[in-house]
């Protein structure tokens, strides 16, 4: 009778890292892409955007706390899903990549939020000014480089883990290094390298949840042979 709650549980919990992964990869995917779609590519634009797009931009910026909150249940089912086979050497880098990417964007969302605030409460003006300029290219470094790497340290170290422990298959392992690998070396400040994180985690979750299910399939299909 106790052991039945405990079982369930850890039935519950790869599924639960699955979901939390794949509306994280749809939130932050629908956010970049919104951005995207408003703001110009060229950093030397005059700001008008601002007050074209606003509502768009604002739109995307009030999904990144809940893609955020989703990430973070994310790494931690993922944690636990590990158990006892976790490493304290790559678990430390793993979770404080993947709070620094997290946090990263936020700067970067809080940014594009105080422009948008800005040009509210001095329409025309802000373009006229260093504010942003300064704030813009600040934005654009947090997100495009900074969290960036930080993403591309998040993969390879899972990809180390699930090499040792075997969470994934190897081929997946090795396709994160390369995607990983353009993360860390790309020098561009175009915001579509920044897609790369989100789909790569919907790609993790999803097999997770098709792995999951499959197991609950086999035991329940070797449930009544065992009794």
């Amino acid at each position: 009778m106790a052991k039945a709650p405990l079982t369930r549980q850890r039935l519950k919990t790869p599924r639960a890292a699955a979901v939390a992964g794949i509306l994280f990869a749809l939130l932050m995917g629908t956010a970049l892409l919104l951005i995207r779609l408003s703001i110009p590519t060229d950093t030397s634009d005059t700001g008008a955007w601002l007050e074209g797009q606003g509502s768009l931009v604002s739109l995307a910026l009030s999904l990144v706390p809940f893609a955020g909150i989703a990430f973070l249940w994310f790494m931690g089912v993922v944690r636990d899903r590990l158990g006892h086979q976790e490493d304290q050497l790559f678990s430390t880098v793993f979770f404080g990549s993947g709070l620094l990417y997290l946090g990263l964007q936020f700067v970067s969302a809080a940014l594009a939020g105080g422009l948008l605030a800005d040009v509210a409460l001095n329409p025309g003006k802000l373009a006229a000014n260093s504010t942003y300029t300064f704030g813009r290219q600040l934005m654009y470094q947090t997100s495009n480089i900074y969290a960036l790497r930080m993403s591309g340290v998040f993969m390879i170290t899972l990809a180390t883990i699930s090499l040792r422990t075997g969470i994934m298959p190897r081929w997946m392992a090795f396709g994160t290094y390369a995607l990983a690998l353009i993360l860390l070396v790309s020098v561009s400040l175009s915001v579509w390298f920044t897609f790369i994180f989100p789909a790569w985690v919907l790609v993790i979750s999803v097999y997770i949840l098709i792995e999951n299910l499959r197991h609950q399939s086999a035991s329940t299909e070797s449930g009544p042979e065992t009794a």
